[in-house]
């Protein structure tokens, strides 16, 4: 019987491994590209852990004109600025941020299903 509890499928938290790995010490500042359902097939494309001193205003527009789609920039109170976009644009924002220098590929995490 114990082999048959290995096997049971239990619910999957893409926010746990994430919060597992910022309790680490010297840990690596990572970008995490989340996407949130909304009604039905509506979604939304999270991004936070960017640099503080990038203009988070200026990296939105461009996003917003490249994957023609809107956003927003959120102040949140526990994570800060967190930039918002309407759609699932995982891999679009990340090899954005990788061509444009932001952020190195090796610290972009993607998470959801």
């Amino acid at each position: 019987m114990s082999e048959f509890d290995n096997q049971i499928p239990s619910a999957y938290d893409p926010f746990a491994d994430a919060n597992a790995e910022d309790s680490g010490a010297g840990t690596k500042e990572y970008v995490h590209v989340r996407i949130q359902q909304r009604n039905g097939r509506k979604s939304l494309t999270t991004v936070q852990g960017l640099k503080k001193e990038f203009s988070y205003n200026k990296i939105l527009k461009d996003l917003k004109k490249e994957f023609c789609c809107n956003g927003t920039v959120v102040q949140d109170p526990e994570l800060g600025q967190v930039i918002q976009l309407q759609g699932d644009q995982r891999k679009n924002v990340s090899t954005f941020l990788v061509q444009a220098g932001i952020v190195k590929k090796e610290n972009i995490k993607i998470h959801g299903f």
